[in-house]
């Protein structure tokens, strides 16, 4: 029902505020003593052309948020818990195929399926939670289509996983109550543009299958730190992932938009300055100047991940405590837990946004923005959605990263990792061998 009351309130609304204008507007022609009647009479004249365009407008969107939530509603929602085998010999680069695998743009073939239906790309979740210090691996997933496929591709990558549906989500423990609970949240993301990839298992060398004492886990400086989490704090982090597919009027869009893989060809040219080069028939010509080490490693990395399955991705993190044990020296190690991926002169994750202001005496004195920020971001954390909050500057929108970045930053980690509250099976599971005999025996 509040969807179904934020549509009709989402379309009736732009006409209201129409008619409110018009309101305005003619008050102030009488402030100035300006004869209204031939303007709003050349404007009633003009209706059959700007009003439907106008309605169409103020409409559209509140029409596939709507048609788009109910698509999703359909295809329901599974939490999985992935619990993790005694030993993993793998790179992050199993987990870079099950993404791979599960890639689903969900494609329209008509109209009808776009705009009526409200067929689109869904939304995955991949999230690290520490509760109380126990770190936990969940994937939060559409039931149809992507559970099933999902589990299957774990399962073949990871020999000895354990992946069990949860039928009461984790999220469910905690209710918005600030006279009990402190919450704060943080939106993460690239600090760059999307092209330009962050550290990922390659630049850590894990592609090249070292020993295993050898090997570098980029995930260890975060699975460390919720770790350390006393019993009475709650953290959740969210890696939100929704297929990145090419924009068009097809499949919902009024503005067409090209996939990024565009905007990586027109980075590398401007690395190369193929714009500015002169004709080499020229007598003037000169050659381009010799690109570094550093950058020709950059370009490199944009080709390999253009190249590559996309997703546009929005993380969040939300710290959770009793009232009055809030300890803000959680915040800034698990900062630096995302700058495992930074590259210097290349790209980075870093804050984008949180649930607080940098000077509440003028932004929020009474505190009630802060609460009600929380409260809301609670509520988004729960039914994995995400909405970037800082609308004027985008900052916290969400970016494109390929399968490889995400693999990097979400997979399941090596035996190196000896956290001791990340738990793992304490037995291999093992299929029954095929030679064992069937029926009964026949006696001698």
């Amino acid at each position: 029902m509040g969807d179904i009351f934020k549509a009709i309130f989402g379309s009736i609304a732009g006409p209201l505020l129409l008619v409110l204008g018009f309101l305005v507007f003619a008050y102030i022609l009488n402030i100035l003593n300006v004869d209204a009647g031939p303007i709003f009479s050349v404007m009633v004249s003009l209706t059959p052309i700007w009003l439907p365009i106008g309605l169409f407008y103020i409409t559209f969107d509140r029409w596939m948020y709507y048609i788009q939530n109910n698509f999703a509603a359909n295809q329901g929602r599974s939490t999985l818990r992935i619990n993790l085998p005694q030993e993993v010999f793998k790179s992050p680069e199993a987990m870079e195929a099950v993404l791979a695998q599960i890639h689903n743009v969900n494609s329209p073939d008509n109209l009808m399926q776009t705009y009526i239906d409200g067929k689109h790309p869904l939304t995955y979740s991949f999230e690290l939670v520490s509760i109380g210090g126990e770190v936990r691996f969940y994937m939060n997933v559409p039931t149809k289509k992507t559970k099933n496929a999902l589990e299957a591709q774990l399962y073949a990558q990871y020999p000895g996983i354990e992946v069990i549906e949860e039928d009461l989500d984790y999220t469910d423990e905690i209710r918005w109550d600030p006279d009990k609970y402190e919450y704060m949240s943080f939106h993460m993301g690239k600090k760059e543009d999307d092209v330009l990839p962050i550290k990922t298992y390659i630049d850590f060398g894990l592609d090249k299958m070292p020993k295993e004492e050898e090997k570098v886990e980029p995930m260890a400086p975060m699975l460390e730190q919720l770790g350390k989490l006393k019993p009475h704090e709650r953290l959740w982090i969210q890696i939100l992932a929704v297929p990145h597919v090419k924009k068009t009027f097809k499949n919902g869009n009024l503005i067409a938009e090209p996939t990024w893989d565009k905007m990586g060809i027109a980075k590398i040219n401007e690395m190369l300055k193929r714009d500015l080069r002169p004709d080499p028939a020229a007598e003037t010509y000169e050659r381009a100047p010799m690109l570094t080490m550093g950058e020709r490693d950059v370009i490199a990395a944009i080709e390999r991940n253009i190249g590559k399955y996309a997703y546009e991705v929005g993380i969040r993190w939300t710290y959770i405590t009793e009232k009055g044990k809030f300890d803000g020296d959680v915040i800034s190690p698990m900062i630096r837990a995302f700058s495992n991926y930074d590259i210097i002169g290349r790209n980075g994750i870093s804050v984008r946004w949180r649930t607080d202001f940098d000077y509440n005496f003028l932004s929020d004195r009474s505190g009630k923005r802060r609460k009600y920020l929380k409260k809301m971001e609670l509520a988004y954390h729960k039914s994995r959605y995400y909405y970037h909050r800082d609308r004027k500057t985008k900052v916290d929108a969400t970016k494109v990263m390929s399968v490889e970045e995400l693999a990097t930053m979400f997979h399941i980690p090596g035996s190196t990792v000896l956290t001791p509250s990340l738990a793992r099976i304490t037995s291999a599971r093992k299929e029954a061998p095929s030679n064992l005999p069937t029926g009964l025996s026949t006696p001698i």
